[in-house]
């Protein structure tokens, strides 16, 4: 007769099963970062965020960026917005400029 005890056998994770279409799976397993198309250079954009000094911005050349700069400012917009980083943008015809707000980090004035 079964002890109520757990035995020692490791406990595996259930098979991944088919539905009409799709594989399910667990939740756990999903991935829950996002590698888009412009994760590089929101990347490298915030690296240099982090070390701005007061008063300074950053100078991008446009054509150095790999789309559009309204793409790249919206791929921007969104990583910042999840630190709660708050940065001011401007442009003109050859640069994108980029620079901390008034607030600070942590979003007080």
């Amino acid at each position: 007769m079964p002890s109520a005890r757990s035995s020692n056998k490791k406990t595996e994770a259930p098979p991944i099963k088919k539905v009409v279409n799709f594989t399910v799976m667990s939740q756990g397993d999903v991935p829950h970062g996002r590698n888009g198309k412009h994760k590089g250079i929101v990347t490298r954009i915030m690296e240099d965020l982090d070390g701005l000094e007061p008063g300074n911005a950053i100078r991008i050349r446009l054509d150095e960026l790999p789309d559009s700069k309204e793409k790249v400012r919206a791929a921007l917009s969104r990583a910042l917005r999840q630190k709660n980083i708050d940065v001011v943008t401007s442009t003109d015809s050859e640069h994108l400029y980029i620079w901390h707000s008034a607030k600070n980090r942590n979003g007080k004035a």
